[in-house]
């Protein structure tokens, strides 16, 4: 089985695995697909993180199938879980000074090459592939070739983004989008897959797309920074939740804020029902005590930051009787995502992200490719240790999550779009499904809550007592929460609140999954 956000990828990924190949083979063919036909979210001038269960601890299931050798640094395996960590370092050229001197305080939005690392997309997919690949990379590819080359219908998803960025310098490739099934072709992207298929990451990061990045970076990149690969194995987090080990990425993504809002929920007296609006106040109010800090503590080299003495602390802040004031108190877009499971019990929990829309708007000149903006997770204080500076990597937002059950066999894999809203989402979906058993379809498709600062989606934390709740159309808490002290915000049901995607591997091995309907165009698909 196979989901994603769009029904192209998702059908990609399934002739791969009709094919014989591994979950890793369907995911990077998802994933090449998408970063085509949805640039407005995802490619190849992104950045990437995955979680891997090797499928070995699965009854039901044949055994894992490990495919050719170990690509990218290598790193833990516990439990039949690993955590692939494809996010780019910052360039040789990065200079903070430079920056606060010409009056920035923060990493710019938009239009600036200085937020883009070194896109950690195809070493992701190398590395993937080497350790858990069955077909060659040239077939994996080809489905995304030939949509860049002969051409796609424009999703609804997409108009927008695609009208603003024809009209940035290299954003050719969307100047005809009028209306949702316009023709879209990109042809510099299929050469820049070609070169893949051909020669692997060297083709990417040392061919046409690796020049033209240094030519447009103009001092911010060597041909050092592109010739180290930027793709390593780390030793992925969990928590037991629910009966369940939840396991997510390591920093310098913000993945245990999940992990911690799920531990405080599971020590809290949750209603039955998850329509009741001490529900989503519970629930809220652990995603806030977890993540009121995250500025302060997240960086690439944090450790420590699941601590249960500091979990039990946090806990015990919360008061089910109305909303903690955090100031004094408790101190102490865009991304896709998409997910496989083969026939032989290996699961893969794949996000890969542009950061805003299009990225920052700034185009690689010679193949059309759309740069992400993550750098915009970088501090420019002074000494900080997340601050801009050559070879870091920013912290991310990105949050992939898979579940185990407590013999380490896989129970699911989920993830979600989101910015910084990604833990909050997934600890909704997450404990509807662990909590109340829900299926995945109702998991997935129930309204949501976030918490919400009418700004960029990445600034919850800069004022975390100032952010309101933003309720989807549909919920059943307005009224509860208001109650019991929250602001709160009606907001239309759609991908404002993610697009989430989720497959949950029965104890018979029978699989059940869920594209979200906010997507429009997703397909969870299987044989």
């Amino acid at each position: 089985m196979v989901c994603s956000v769009d029904h192209l990828a998702s059908a990609a990924g399934l002739t791969m695995l009709d094919r014989g190949g591994s979950a890793a083979d369907a995911a990077i063919a998802t994933n090449a697909v998408l970063a085509v036909v949805a640039p407005h979210m995802c490619g190849l001038g992104g950045d990437l993180f995955a979680l891997v269960h090797d499928g070995g601890h699965n009854s039901g299931y044949g055994g894992g199938h490990s495919g050719g050798h170990d690509g990218g640094h290598d790193g833990g395996h516990d439990g039949g879980v690993t955590a692939l960590n494809a996010s780019g370092r910052a360039g040789s050229g990065a200079d903070a000074d430079r920056l606060r001197a010409e009056g920035h305080t923060r990493m710019p939005h938009l239009h600036d090459v200085r937020s883009a690392t070194v896109p950690g997309c195809v070493d992701g997919w190398a590395a993937l592939h080497a350790r858990h690949g069955r077909l060659p990379m040239a077939d994996l590819l080809a489905p995304a070739i030939r949509l860049a080359r002969d051409g796609f219908p424009a999703s609804p998803l997409m108009l927008a983004g695609a009208m603003t960025a024809a009209r940035r310098p290299g954003g050719g490739d969307f100047a005809r989008v009028r209306a949702a099934g316009d023709r879209v072709t990109r042809p510099g992207v299929a050469r820049a897959l070609q070169a893949v298929a051909a020669d692997g990451r060297n083709g990417f990061y040392l061919g046409e797309f690796g020049q033209g990045l240094i030519e447009l970076g103009a001092g911010e990149y060597t041909e050092a920074d592109l010739a180290a690969p930027g793709a390593d194995w780390a030793e992925p987090l969990k928590v037991r939740a629910f009966g369940h080990d939840v396991w997510t990425m390591p920093p310098n993504s913000q993945g245990y804020l999940l992990l911690m809002s799920l531990a405080i929920a599971d020590g809290l007296r949750l209603p039955g029902s998850p329509q009741h609006s001490a529900w989503s106040h519970l629930l809220a109010e652990a995603a806030r005590v977890a993540g009121h800090d995250r500025l302060d503590v997240l960086h690439e080299g944090a450790k420590d930051l699941l601590d249960p003495a500091e979990i039990a602390r946090r806990r015990a802040l919360i008061d089910p009787r109305s909303r903690l004031r955090l100031r004094g108190r408790a101190e102490g877009g865009d991304t896709t995502y998409l997910c496989a499971v083969d026939g032989d019990g290996m699961g893969v929990s794949l996000i890969q992200s542009n950061a805003s829309g299009f990225g920052g708007m700034v185009f690689e000149p010679r193949t059309g490719i759309n740069l992400h903006n993550r750098g915009i997770g970088f501090s420019l204080k002074p000494g900080h240790p997340a601050e801009y500076a050559p070879g870091r990597r920013p912290p991310h937002t990105l949050t992939p999550a898979l579940i185990t059950r407590p013999d380490g066999t896989l129970r699911s894999v989920v993830g979600t779009m989101g910015g910084d809203a990604q833990p909050q989402i997934l600890l909704q979906v997450i404990t509807r499904l662990l909590r109340h058993g829900e299926e995945p379809g109702q998991a997935i498709a129930a309204p949501r809550w976030r918490l919400g600062t009418g700004g960029t989606g990445f600034d919850t934390w800069d004022a975390p007592d100032d952010a309101v709740i933003d309720l989807e159309e549909g919920s059943t808490w307005s009224n509860g929460l208001a109650a019991l002290g929250h602001r709160v915000a009606a907001l239309p049901y759609g991908g404002s609140f993610g697009h989430a995607h989720l497959i949950d591997v029965r104890a018979d091995g029978m699989l059940a999954g869920a594209a979200d309907p906010r997507s429009l165009i997703g397909a969870a698909i299987g044989r």
